[in-house]
């Protein structure tokens, strides 16, 4: 979810749900240990709760990063596993870690031990075209060994030469019953499954077999999907349910704060309305919405009322 699940688009996802939890774009080590800590982890407190993803496979350096996310206030720091891309594999960390497991763990240890927030694994069922499940189990046990208890289990192999990031979502096999089979194996373990999820249903099928569900470019290209979350998921019966004309609403004043504090640094309208183009998914009308926060001229003009401007030429109310 590099580029996607920024700042401004969890601000945006919190308006629909008040109680799922959110996690950021995969930030490596190396962009806090050398870079701007600042503009990688700024973030806004009605996030809450927010993990922080990192990307790195060096223990030292994943430490110091994970006690810099919890300086900065983040409820979790989620270590990635899972990342296919060949840019990731080249900084020897994302799913190629998966065949080194006993790093992996040091890693693990290192960061709990900087820490006492959760420090959580995300990774897939296997790598390249080994599917057998001994592979995924050892890993986890491993893992487990040096003291994390909640894995997010990416119900696909990754294939690491010869499919693209893009194709590793798609080619190969969904084996959901991987993810069912680690969590009757290690029942004391917290078990998550991601993986084409993308109904309310299917989620809570899996939630039958596992303790909980990540979606992830579903809900980003679908974000209504997450409406009834609070009331069906969360138990809360008190939490409101809002149309996507409040849920815009809100965002408006937002967006004009972030333009005056950070539009002298470049930052512009569509920086926030790109992840809000999927709101109306699903409704007459949702193409022409897309249109119009899509439409340069229109957002040169860096007036957020824009929103407000689309919604008004959906022909039925949002």
């Amino acid at each position: 979810m590099m580029d996607w699940t920024d700042r401004h688009c969890r601000v945006f996802h919190r308006e629909i749900t008040r109680h799922t939890w959110l996690y950021t774009e995969m930030v490596t080590t190396g962009a806090l240990v050398y870079g701007d800590v600042e503009r990688h982890l700024r973030y806004d407190k009605v996030e809450h709760p927010v993990a922080l993803q990192l990307g790195g496979s060096d223990p030292v350096d994943l430490a110091k990063s994970a006690k810099l996310g919890q300086q900065w206030g983040y409820d979790e720091i989620n270590l990635n596993c899972g990342c296919p891309s060949e840019r990731v594999q080249k900084g020897a960390f994302g799913a190629c870690l998966m065949s080194e497991p006993q790093l992996v763990a040091d890693c693990v240890k290192a960061m709990r031990d900087a820490v006492s927030i959760d420090v959580t694994v995300k990774h897939r069922i296997g790598i390249d075209y080994n599917e057998e499940y001994g592979f995924v189990r050892d890993f986890v046990g491993t893992i487990a060994d040096a003291g994390c208890t909640t894995f997010i289990v990416h119900a696909r192999n990754a294939v690491l030469k010869g499919l693209s990031p893009k194709e590793n979502r798609e080619i190969p096999p969904l084996r959901y019953e991987i993810a069912y089979q680690l969590k009757r194996e290690f029942p004391a373990l917290e078990i998550l499954i991601n993986g084409g999820i993308k109904t309310d249903d299917e989620i809570a099928l899996h939630l039958e077999h596992v303790d909980g569900v990540m979606l992830g470019r579903e809900a980003y290209h679908n974000p209504w999907v997450m409406a009834d979350w609070d009331r069906r998921f969360y138990g809360d019966a008190s939490a409101p349910v809002k149309t996507r004309q409040q849920v815009l609403e809100a965002m408006v004043p937002y967006i004009a704060e972030q333009l005056r504090q950070y539009g002298q640094h470049g930052m512009k309208l569509n920086s926030v309305t790109r992840h809000m183009l999927g709101i109306m998914t699903g409704l007459p009308g949702a193409r022409a919405f897309r249109q119009m926060l899509s439409d340069p001229k229109k957002l040169a003009g860096a007036d957020p009322a824009l929103l407000l401007e689309a919604a008004a030429r959906m022909p039925v109310a949002a």
